[in-house]
């Protein structure tokens, strides 16, 4: 099972079904909102029924004050009061939250059983009565819009799957929701043969090896620094659409999108999209473009240097405002939209990564950007005016966060995501030397050519 997150995660279940198992053994104890451990804290005790009423009215406020915030939210109860579950519903989608029902399609028998066991069971008639509610509940859940998930029996209590696969992770400070890992990047592909069965491969083989995520170049004609002119480079979103069908868990974007390509809203518009597809699990990179050739080769404008740098500040910010709950109209710092319709709407957050390496793009990628995918041409001295940077070395990452490290084309800023050491920053149209010590990576002689980066929060 592969959970969108964040999202709002409804548990429906008797007692004794195993709900609060299955949720302790996927989620951390912040995001996890219990009736019984409400009981808890404002009664005597979890089987303090006589609490039940302010038990619930604080349950209520914790979990609409987590979906207002775009946080997962995972509420465990017996999930059977359909007016809650209304509620619960329209306040996730008002939040851009996927809303998923978790039904636990424990046995009756085994229900009872759990239930005779325990310390302070719940009265056989009650159960009954709420075996039939859960019965009645599971049988409406799909006409009320949830995206429905069954435990068959015996897998309350298995091994984390999907979503949770990498929850060691979950406790460290989260800075771009959904994205952190080693991601490999595709940038030559094969001029012959099944394109579509070759990413499948590299896309099974990213899965088996258990990195994070898949991202693309965006570009028109392929680059010198990766091979000629003729070589084949597909349309990225497109191909991302197909990896989405492909893949389970894997994080799909590009690195990166020129704003001189397609302007920001059409941008934003596919990667909602993608994100609808995935379960959440799409990201975009970003940049101001910089080859002018394959802009005047299809009849693009190529603006000045910071005329584009202006597009891409421009750009991110209408992105996410597009990406907002609701449909209200916007007027930010630099872009004003009389409207925010934008359906469908993205089923999780979408990090925005910033490519380029001068100043004023890492400043962007500071103040609007999520994270920045860079290439190690500018000393650090020059880099930290623009923000706080650390490297991730290829091979290894470092003991710590450090300005520089000489064997590193890793780059992120504010402790966010690290890229790969691309050439797609303002102004370049050839190869850039290498920095001071460090040496060229040998062109790749495969047919394919791809790079590792990795994503630290």
């Amino acid at each position: 099972m592969t959970l969108p997150d964040p999202a709002l995660v409804v548990l429906v279940g008797a007692s004794g079904s195993g709900k609060s198992t299955w949720a302790a053994a996927r989620y951390r104890a912040a995001e996890v909102v219990s009736s019984d451990t409400l009981r808890g804290v404002v009664g005597r005790g979890e089987h303090d029924l006589d609490a039940s009423d302010d038990a619930f009215a604080v349950l209520e406020q914790v979990v609409m004050a987590r979906l207002g915030r775009g946080l997962t939210t995972v509420v465990d109860t017996l999930g059977t009061d359909a007016a809650r579950r209304r509620r619960w519903l329209e306040a996730a989608r008002s939040a851009g939250l996927p809303a998923v029902a978790v039904v636990l399609d424990t046995p009756a028998a085994v229900c009872r059983s759990r239930n005779a066991a325990r310390d302070r069971p719940v009265p056989a008639r009650v159960l009954t009565g709420q075996l039939a509610a859960v019965a009645l509940a599971s049988s409406e859940l799909d006409a009320e819009g949830w995206q429905v998930e069954r435990v068959a029996p015996g897998d309350g209590a298995t091994a984390p799957t999907g979503r949770q696969a990498n929850r060691s992770l979950a406790d460290a400070p989260r800075g771009v929701s959904g994205l952190r890992g080693v991601v490999l990047q595709l940038s030559r592909f094969p001029a012959e043969g099944d394109l579509l069965a070759w990413l499948r491969g590299v896309a099974g083989a990213a899965e088996a090896a258990g990195l994070a995520g898949i991202a693309l170049m965006d570009h028109l004609i392929q680059i010198p620094q990766v091979g000629r002119a003729w070589d084949p480079i597909p349309e990225p979103w497109v191909t991302l659409g197909a990896l989405a069908a492909s893949t389970t868990r894997l994080q799909l974007g590009t690195l990166v999108t020129p704003v001189t390509f397609r302007e920001p809203g059409i941008t934003a518009k596919a990667a909602a999209t993608l994100s609808a597809l995935s379960g959440g699990r799409a990201f975009v990179g970003v940049g101001a473009g910089w080859w002018e050739r394959e802009h005047t080769a299809y009849g693009l404008e190529f603006p000045s240097a910071g005329e584009r740098l202006d597009a891409l500040e421009r750009g991110v910010e209408l992105m996410k405002a597009l990406w907002a709950p609701g449909t209200k109209p916007y007027a930010g710092r630099r872009v004003s939209l009389p409207e925010t319709t934008s359906y469908p709407r993205p089923a999780g957050r979408i990090p925005v990564l910033v490519g380029g390496g001068g100043p004023r793009s890492l400043r962007i990628a500071a103040t609007v950007g999520d994270g920045a995918t860079s290439p190690p041409t500018r000393s650090a001295s020059a880099r930290s005016t623009a923000t706080s940077s650390w490297c991730v070395p290829r091979a290894a990452t470092c003991p710590r966060p450090t300005r520089r490290c000489s064997t590193s084309r890793w780059w992120a800023p504010t402790a966010t995501t690290c890229g790969r050491a691309s050439s797609d920053t303002v102004g370049a149209s050839r190869p850039r030397p290498s920095p001071p010590g460090t040496t060229r990576a040998p062109r790749r002689s495969t047919p394919s050519a791809s790079h590792a980066w990795r994503t630290a929060v």
